[in-house]
């Protein structure tokens, strides 16, 4: 048993399943700890990892608890009272509420040992709270059901008829002037509540509309790329401005600079969008960008990011400790802050003190003190960390460091039990570094202080219905990267067609990184002055992926295509 498994204390179905010599000790404390690491529930992580049956697990549980063992198939879910418990708890316990009795509530668990379910809802409800045992695979599918089933409005459900009802808000901030009736008529805000749901709907992660001389078009930037959807009259281009900067609270009269703003799109009572807006003067009219923050979509899993296996294990290491810095770097739109909200999700605990200063925030979690940069106010990223400081943190994410002065603090922090995670524009992790020390942080500084860089970027994913295989010569391989040993292990490279259920050949993407933890070797090198040409040697002497040679493994998988990997990768 290592010096932190016995740490751990397992639960008492943990050790009656050692018990019942349906798993050994050691299985059973290597799989326990693994949960914790990655903020999962434990009989949840044996059942996806196919450690156990649920069922095996659930009779287990039932005779050592005494608990009795419930087919959940025999529930209908629309009987079930999910009015009472806030969905946010549903999830976050794997709870589910089956029926009321006075002032008693029966929960579906599949570990009856989950009092801080049992308590927390409890405590939410005002009333006593009971536990029912069930099937752990069963309850999941049963809690993506009956979540599905109360938010009934779907984004494809709205018609031409329901565009004018969608509720719209923006940024409280922001005084409204109503000088233009024009921007108000049904046609007009039929039609922009139109493009939005529709740039929800395919996915899209931003909208432009831009005007020009003889035209006006609307583009979609999905999976990446930008798109042409519609083309407007051109005299209607002022109009439709007109009623984006209404909506997100912008002063309409001033047309000679930029202006940024904010939209809430309440799609049904348990979905909403939140869209960020910025206006710029062009030649020919304002041109409005929409970024869409859908918080939903954003907070996907650790396993879901696309880190090898090696590259997640290194990465979940690092923000387990205790201080120190963790930077994620890539150009905008690489995935940089869904990464950081993967590994605050994680270490989202209610005996951890966790703050952010962003600009803008992003993405909302419950749990997490979140604030906005405001230039205006004073507020910058160096006055937030500051505050933070004084603030009781144990974990900061800083959304950029863009100057020394922030650059500094943050490594102080990092230096004073804090455990920092913050973003850099560089190309890849070794250039980080240097970048740090361009900007004038001390290089004895850098290496007391930073854990891991991981430098990343997003390339789209073949469409899994309709790729097809290429042909591609073992010399054309070789000049792309490959080995001689990936070659003569035969490589199947896939190319992409299109069809109903993609976007000319992807549907959606997948993360390529470069994990590097910062080593002793490493941090000698950088109290040296090594060059990031030095840093990328020693790197690739430790055996750590590039992010050429980390797209070249997706290639290999079948994931994505070599042309993809060539645009996002090659210099």
């Amino acid at each position: 048993m290592s010096t932190d498994q016995a740490k751990i204390k397992p639960s008492g179905l943990a050790w009656r399943l050692v018990k019942d010599q349906l798993l050994s000790e050691q299985q059973m404390l290597d799989a326990y700890q693994e949960a914790m690491t990655q903020g999962r529930a434990f009989v949840r992580h044996l059942v996806e990892q196919k450690l156990l049956d649920s069922r095996r697990i659930a009779i287990a549980a039932s005779h050592e608890f005494g608990v009795p063992l419930l087919d959940l198939g025999a529930f209908e879910p629309s009987n079930l009272p999910l009015n009472l418990v806030d969905e946010r708890l549903i999830s976050k316990h794997r709870a589910l509420p089956l029926l009321r009795r006075g002032n008693r509530l029966f929960l579906a668990l599949s570990d009856p040992t989950n009092d801080q379910a049992l308590e927390e809802i409890r405590f939410n409800t005002g009333l006593a709270t009971d536990a029912i045992l069930v099937e752990e695979d069963k309850l999941q599918a049963a809690i993506e059901l009956a979540i599905q089933s109360q938010d009934t409005t779907n984004v494809s459900d709205f018609v031409d008829s329901d565009l004018e009802k969608i509720d719209v808000g923006g940024d409280e901030d922001e005084q409204r002037d109503e000088s233009d009736a024009n921007i108000d008529e049904a046609p007009i805000v039929r039609y922009i509540n139109k493009i939005l749901v529709d740039a929800i709907t395919s996915g899209a992660s931003d909208i432009h509309f831009e005007p020009f001389e003889k035209f006006f078009r609307i583009r979609f930037r999905q999976d990446g790329l930008l798109s042409e959807v519609a083309n407007p009259p051109l005299n209607l281009a002022g109009r439709l401005t007109a009623r984006l900067k209404v909506m997100s609270r912008m002063n309409i009269a001033e047309r000679r600079v930029p202006q940024d703003g904010r939209i809430k799109l309440k799609l049904s009572r348990t979905r909403d969008i939140d869209f960020r807006v910025n206006t710029l003067p062009t030649l020919y009219g304002e041109k409005v960008v929409l970024r869409i923050l859908d918080s939903s979509s954003a907070q996907v899993g650790i396993e879901a990011l696309g880190l090898e296996a090696e590259q997640r294990e290194a990465f979940l290491n690092a923000i387990q400790k205790p201080y120190g810095m963790i930077l994620v770097t890539g150009p905008t739109g690489s995935g940089k802050t869904v990464s950081l909200y993967s590994a605050l999700n994680i270490l989202n605990k209610p005996e951890i003190n966790i703050s952010t200063v962003e600009d803008p925030v992003e993405i909302q979690v419950a749990g997490i003190n979140q604030v906005n940069m405001n230039p205006k106010t004073g507020l910058t990223f160096a006055s937030a960390l500051r505050s933070f400081l004084r603030q009781d943190p144990d974990i900061i994410m800083v959304g950029e460091i863009r100057d020394l002065e922030t650059a500094e603090i943050a490594v102080k922090a990092a230096q004073t039990g804090h455990l920092v995670l913050s973003t850099l524009h560089t190309n890849d992790a070794p250039q980080t570094l240097t970048r740090l020390a361009n900007m004038g942080v001390a290089p004895f500084n850098i290496a007391s202080s930073v854990l891991l860089i991981m430098a990343q970027r997003l390339a789209r994913r073949l469409c899994v219905h309709c790729r097809t295989k290429v042909d591609i010569p073992p010399a054309a391989l070789r000049e792309e990267g490959f080995t001689d040993a990936d070659i003569e292990d035969g490589i199947t490279v896939y190319g992409p067609v299109g069809c109903q259920h993609c976007n000319k050949g992807y549907r959606g993407r997948v993360g390529i990184f470069q994990v590097m933890p910062v080593t002793e070797a490493t941090s000698r090198l950088i109290l040296e002055g090594g060059n990031s040409m030095q840093l990328a040697d020693q790197a690739q002497r430790e055996g750590i992926y590039d992010l050429r040679q980390s797209g070249l493994r997706k290639v290999k998988s079948g994931m994505t295509s070599l042309e993809e990997i060539n645009r996002v990768t090659k210099e």
